[in-house]
């Protein structure tokens, strides 16, 4: 069977299963340069996705679309052909604890390729659910886990599935903060204050930055017990209470003149010790039911709030997905759709799912020539340039993994400076290692396999030396391990790589516009001119 998800709003997606297996999730930002977290621009873009593999929409057994804002079922207002559309899907998330949190919900009139189709949508807590359990280990053998979704718009959820009866089991809020206030709460303190009094409205881009400027703050005792008090004095159950709560923090801070840097530190260190001691307390409460953990949602791309619940002990095995933010809604609607009719929870994927890059003509001033796996190793070892690396099928997900990125030495201290001033991005915005899977313990520590770039490791003091570029002002980094199963052409480059220089890992950010998704062909990474070279299937693009 064919089951087609859609996310129709930010993160806007197009995701095809056939039987069990991921054939593509397209998402908008990755054609044609486009921002970041954009909608679906017209129905049009779904039937285009699937001719490219193709497909055309009335092959598909089952579309499925991602719910929506609300506790009821709600309107989505997308276009079709250019005309303005209004559909129903279901709601954000479930109203109470006993409510079915994998109720399907049926729906009328979607205008796709010139044809009309019913279709079911699910619950946009539910879809984060079953893209990352469907994807994970423990969806193999059928196991039972715990799921924990956290998302911009939602307290942090705790659930429980087990595939053998087909339950979804919610075990109620951790605690009352929504997503989002990570976000807004920054949006109150330099340097990302923003129109004096701070926004109530969040901002998509503000948390990645956030998680890395903490580094430059200390962790207040003082922060700590006031988050307590201000929470105890104002909480409602409201999005306006983000603003309330940091307003107060804003002004206690500035009485107190405490550096903006240690505010956010504080508030990052204490939202990660309420989710520890929380998840402890409802694994008590509810008995311990698995061993298993997935953690879903945008906040799940914290790598530091990840290795905390990972550290904690609390679990044996914590999985998450590499597209655990709405870049897998459309994934998770098809899942959803998948166990409904079928019954099975496993979903064969790659990582590497996303569009093929065009190998298009380069731009004016560019030169190409053959250049082998080994040549381009050797390239990076001996000109201490970066090249922009475009190969085969983009990323899922916001990080890239070496198929859309730009990879450089590590041995000189400025290179993350000079890749951040390319990309023109902030000068504390860490750079991250790509490593051999095998070397990986011995430079990092953990260490341990992570090859989607999702927890935290510490560079080990003989290293700091040999790759200062990848290690963050907190000594930190967000490491990617890369196996020969992972990504055999990147594998290999690092094999070579390591075979001139000694050193099996290399700086990787991910090749795209400011504010835009990965670069989908060679003619707009020569347009951009960030990089001398270009190297897409086995050709180098030089600039002149």
């Amino acid at each position: 069977m064919l089951f087609c998800g859609l996310k129709l709003t930010h993160d806007g997606s197009v995701a095809l299963i056939e039987d069990n297996k991921l054939i593509f999730s397209y998402e908008v930002e990755k054609f044609n340069n486009n921002k970041r977290y954009s909608e679906i621009p017209d129905l049009d873009f779904v039937e285009e996705v699937l001719n490219l593999h193709g497909y055309t929409s009335a092959d598909v057994d089952r579309f499925v679309i991602d719910g929506w804002a609300g506790l009821k079922e709600s309107k989505v207002d997308t276009r079709s052909h250019g005309q303005e559309l209004s559909l129903t899907v279901a709601p954000y998330r479930e109203v109470s604890l006993s409510a079915d949190a994998l109720q399907a919900y049926s729906g009328i009139g979607l205008a796709i390729g010139g044809r009309t189709y019913d279709y079911t949508s699910y619950m946009h807590s539910t879809t984060h659910i079953a893209s990352t359990y469907c994807a994970s280990p423990y969806a193999v053998t059928k196991e039972p886990s715990y799921a924990l979704v956290y998302d911009g718009g939602m307290y942090p959820r705790f659930y429980y599935f087990d595939p053998a009866n087909g339950k979804l089991e919610n075990l109620g809020p951790l605690f009352m903060y929504i997503g989002n206030i990570y976000s807004l709460f920054s949006l109150h303190f330099e340097p990302f204050l923003r129109g004096g009094q701070g926004p109530r409205v969040d901002d998509l881009s503000v948390a990645g930055k956030v998680m890395a400027y903490i580094a430059k703050g200390q962790v207040r005792p003082e922060l700590l017990e006031q988050f307590e008090l201000t929470y105890a004095r104002h909480f409602s159950p409201s999005m306006e209470f983000n603003w309330t709560f940091s307003q107060e923090i804003k002004r206690y801070v500035d009485e107190h003149h405490i550096p903006h840097a240690d505010a956010m530190a504080s508030f990052h260190q204490y939202l990660e010790q309420l989710l520890v001691t929380s998840l402890e307390a409802s694994v008590t409460k509810h008995g311990r039911k698995t061993r298993n953990f997935c953690f879903i949602g945008g906040c799940s791309l914290n790598i530091k709030w990840n290795s905390a619940i990972r550290e904690s002990g609390l679990f044996d095995d914590v999985f998450v997905s590499p597209f655990t933010n709405d870049t897998g809604s459309a994934i998770g609607a098809a899942c959803c759709e998948m166990i409904h009719q079928t019954g099975h929870p496993h979903l064969n994927w790659s990582v590497y799912s996303g569009p093929m890059v065009i190998q298009n003509e380069p731009a004016e001033g560019w030169e190409s020539r053959a250049c082998t796996v080994a040549q381009l190793a050797e390239l990076l070892h001996t000109t201490d340039e970066p090249v922009v690396v475009l190969h085969d099928r983009a990323e899922l997900g916001p990080r890239a993994l070496g198929n859309r990125s730009i990879l450089a030495a590590a041995v000189q201290p400025d290179m993350k400076d000079r890749l951040n001033a390319i990309k023109q991005r902030e000068d504390y915005r860490p750079v991250s290692p790509i490593c051999m899977e095998e070397h990986a313990p011995a430079i990092f520590s953990p260490g341990t396999r992570d090859p989607y770039m999702l927890f935290d490791h510490m560079l080990r003091d003989e290293w700091v030396e040999r790759i200062p570029a990848i290690r963050h002002l907190d000594g930190t980094a967000r490491l990617q391990t890369v196996s020969r199963e992972d990504n055999p052409l990147i594998y290999e480059l690092l094999h070579a790589y390591e075979n001139l220089s000694g050193i099996p890992v290399l700086c990787n950010t991910s090749a795209n516009l400011l504010g835009s998704g990965f670069f989908p062909d060679v003619r707009s990474a020569t347009e951009w001119n960030g990089t001398r070279y270009v190297w897409c299937n086995e050709t180098l693009y030089e600039k002149q």
